[in-house]
């Protein structure tokens, strides 16, 4: 059963070429870290804070309109697997009454998630959260 979470911190550092986000349960204790880029970090920093515009759409945005001109409604966001250390997500889209599982990088779709207004809900499946916490 998935665990909703929160996207609790990002980090940026500008002497690292990793960048963090933080995800917390969020009914619970439970978090850790995903490890992203540093154009994804920026991006989900500025929507968290709301305190910058971009003059016309960016990848976020262009995603999100793309989704709904095709009749589609972004659902939620679920960080499905760990594998070899690396977090595979998927993009969840309803779609002709149908729940469509799109892969994505849990960077990307956590970028998704906090472009869509409301922002859409973060899911991690309890498997994942369990190996995570006991590595």
């Amino acid at each position: 059963m998935p665990v909703q979470m929160k996207l609790s911190r990002i980090i940026i550092s500008d002497i690292r070429a990793e960048q963090f986000i933080y995800l917390k349960e969020l009914d619970g204790e439970r978090q850790f870290p995903i490890v992203i880029g540093i154009f994804e970090a920026t991006s989900i920093d500025r929507r968290v804070k709301g305190n910058y515009r971009p003059p016309r759409p960016q990848t976020y945005d262009l995603l999100v309109s793309v989704i709904e001109q095709l009749g589609g409604e972004p659902h939620s966001v679920l960080i499905s697997e760990l594998r070899n250390s690396t977090y595979y997500a998927q993009l969840r889209v309803m779609y002709d009454g149908e729940l469509m599982l799109i892969d994505a990088r849990p960077s990307d779709a956590i970028a998704v998630a906090v472009t869509c207004n409301p922002n859409l809900p973060i899911y991690v499946a309890d498997e994942v959260l369990d190996e995570v916490l006991n590595t």
